[in-house]
């Protein structure tokens, strides 16, 4: 079966992590609630690597930030249109402001990939 998946990468500032978390659960409920099939929000651990351009250089994080790699996966695009059109009819209900306080949306890169290789049928 194919997957679909919806990315993020959110540069936060570290004394932000506490109060992302909770948004980020949040976040997980409402998009299981509404069919997608998993949910994940990581926080950045071991971003100072030999190889390829970084997470810090890649989004040009500040001494106090750190980033946060984030994923949604659903069946296919088509799935992926119609949950998306639940949790942001959910999403346009609440103050959007608390947001804002926790991260930038002006550094919030997002986009949905077509899955390429994985070890789920």
């Amino acid at each position: 079966m194919a997957r679909y998946v919806d990315g993020y990468v959110i540069p936060i500032k570290k004394s932000n992590v506490k109060k992302y978390k909770k948004m980020a659960t949040m976040g997980m409920k409402t998009w299981m609630k509404h069919g997608a099939l998993d949910y994940y929000e990581c926080i950045g651990d071991k971003l100072d690597v030999p190889y390829g351009t970084s997470f810090p250089k890649l989004c040009k994080l500040k001494k106090d930030e750190t980033v946060v790699f984030a994923f949604v996966v659903y069946k296919s695009k088509a799935h992926c249109v119609q949950v998306n059109k639940k949790v942001h009819a959910e999403f346009a209900k609440m103050d959007m402001k608390q947001m804002e306080e926790v991260f930038s949306m002006k550094r919030f890169s997002t986009g949905g990939f077509k899955v390429l290789v994985s070890n789920k049928k």
